[in-house]
């Protein structure tokens, strides 16, 4: 297990170094840059994905829901700070359903919240219900992985009117597949849960970029570097959420009790049910994304990403 730790911190080393040759060096600078660190807008992501990530793992309903309101009560204040900070983390009209970056940074984080409790709890799911051995079924959710991937490059050279058509369909594929893996997880058969473990991730994988591409091409003059690097963290913040409240509906369901067959079997159902109402979130913050990047004018017409 170990060495599987150093192999991806090897990766990430050269990833490193690759960026010191390979990406530009910005000369620009602007008082924007060199007003200081933002110490307390960073403490508080930081504070909330860190009170996320324990509600996750914290046994009793009422301690966990505490963490994940605080957690929320965090990042509700980071963004009231960061609006009128002069250098802000976030764009200016972050999570406005108003425009298409504030609209698109939504769905990046239903998507997160909705992708991530496949791969921390389907292994454990998969070992206790189907007797399969940790590698065996970390290769079967290593399949929404591998779905995305391929998804993503399928539909990249699609232009017109299909990007605006994937950003909505691919969060109610998503849906569909955790329908089928809560359905289909305890009673099997094994080769059944593929189909739904792949509509999961060719669902993100079909709409993400294009998603992304709104984010970065909408955001306001002087805003696009922030945009795009606010990506990450409202991803960051999406999985920890997803995670933490996976955590909760595991423990409402009995886990928290001990591995026990009934618990398991509640918790292989309602898991994966639960993040329908993310998924199917996100699908209609899509049309909402379509709809405000049309009324936003030609400047915002989707170019395909090349891989």
């Amino acid at each position: 297990m170990a060495r599987a730790f150093y192999a991806v911190a090897g990766v990430d080393g050269l990833l490193g170094i690759g960026a010191l040759f390979i990406l530009p060096v910005s000369e620009v600078h602007n008082s924007a840059t060199e007003r200081g660190f933002p110490v307390l807008r960073v403490v508080l992501i930081f504070a909330a994905i860190a009170m996320l990530s324990l509600a996750s793992v914290l046994i009793g309903p009422a301690i966990t829901g505490g963490f994940i309101v605080a957690a929320i009560g965090a990042f509700v204040l980071m963004l009231s700070i960061d609006r009128g900070a002069a250098a802000p983390l976030l764009p200016s009209d972050a999570f406005s359903l108003r425009s298409p970056t504030g609209a698109g940074l939504w769905m990046v984080l239903l998507l997160s919240v909705a992708y991530s409790p496949l791969a921390i709890y389907a292994p454990l799911f998969l070992q206790r219900l189907h007797r399969l051995n940790p590698l065996t079924a970390g290769y079967m959710v290593a399949e929404a992985s591998l779905a995305w991937t391929v998804a993503a490059l399928a539909v990249a050279s699609l232009t017109d009117k299909w990007p605006a058509r994937l950003i909505v369909a691919g969060p109610v594929a998503m849906s569909v597949g955790l329908l089928g893996v809560a359905m289909v997880m305890a009673p099997g058969p094994i080769v059944a849960l593929l189909l739904p473990i792949a509509l999961i991730g060719a669902g993100i994988g079909v709409s993400w970029a294009f998603i992304l591409q709104h984010v970065m091409s909408s955001a306001k003059k002087s805003e696009e570097n922030i945009a795009a690097a606010s990506v990450a963290t409202v991803q960051q913040a999406g999985i920890a959420f997803g995670a933490a409240l996976a955590g909760l509906v595991a423990n409402a369901s009995g886990l928290g009790d001990g591995l026990h067959a009934g618990a398991v079997l509640r918790a292989a159902f309602w898991v994966p049910m639960t993040f329908i109402a993310a998924a199917l979130a996100a699908s209609t913050i899509g049309m909402r994304l379509n709809l405000v990047a049309r009324q936003s004018g030609p400047g915002l017409t989707i170019v395909a990403n090349r891989a």
